[in-house]
């Protein structure tokens, strides 16, 4: 599935002239965290969001630096530190360097760039303008849709218990055959030796994404003995 899927449009902008608190209100008339920031072409040229609106003068939660921290870190840094927490003026307080992608991302490499860059939005430009937004918000309706589904499918006990080995043996934390699996009415019973109880927790995930799973019984043992282990069948 790519971005322009699932992204949201038309996307609420503001301009790089506006006022914080015009973007403040636009941002809490539509309900939005982040708003992208357009030139008069429409071309993508920052971002501003809720977060930039936290380290504030007029809130008295600016930054305060030790002084001997100032003076490592230079007169440039604390001047923006300066700026952001006065300005009054969208491009004076915007992020420049934005994160985007194209229409045509795939939804992992979106999910990519939220989790290596830190950030909620992703704006989706297409040919230098802004043509939609994804926030993480969006991602859920696609993980509903694609999660399975209780009770759609006629449980076939034996195609769910190969279903559930062959996840398991595709995982390097399962021990490879240690885990043994049981299924009656749908009904997964789980056996057999771990070493980790993180591996239960994981076991019991992947039976149950198993389409046809009514319930798992976790009848897994704990063992520390490596040997024990080894010689569990």
């Amino acid at each position: 599935m790519q971005a322009e899927a699932i992204m949201t449009k038309p996307v609420i902008t503001t301009d790089a002239n506006a006022t914080i608190a015009e973007a403040a209100e636009l941002m809490l008339s539509n309900k939005v965290s982040c708003l992208p920031v357009t030139d008069r072409d429409g071309a993508l040229v920052g971002i501003v969001s809720k977060s930039d609106f936290l380290r504030r003068q007029e809130l008295g939660t600016q930054r305060v630096r030790p002084r001997w921290l100032e003076f490592d870190l230079g007169p440039g840094t604390i001047a923006d530190d300066y700026v952001r927490s006065n300005g009054r003026i969208v491009h004076e307080v915007m992020n420049t360097a934005v994160i985007s992608a194209a229409p045509s991302a795939s939804i992992a490499q979106i999910v990519t760039l939220m989790m290596q860059h830190r950030i909620n939005n992703v704006p989706i430009v297409d040919r230098e303008r802004v043509v939609g937004i994804i926030t993480r918000t969006d991602l859920l309706p696609v993980l509903i849709r694609a999660l399975p589904k209780q009770g759609t499918t006629s449980p076939d006990d034996d195609l769910i218990r190969k279903a559930i080995l062959t996840e398991l043996q595709g995982q390097s934390w399962s021990g490879g055959d240690l885990i043994e699996v049981r299924v009656i009415d749908g009904v997964v019973e789980l056996t057999g030796a771990i070493v980790d109880e993180r591996q239960r927790t994981a076991a019991i995930v992947a039976a149950e994404n198993v389409a046809g799973v009514v319930h798992v019984k976790d009848s897994l043992v704990l063992r520390t003995d490596t040997f024990s282990v080894m010689m569990v069948s």
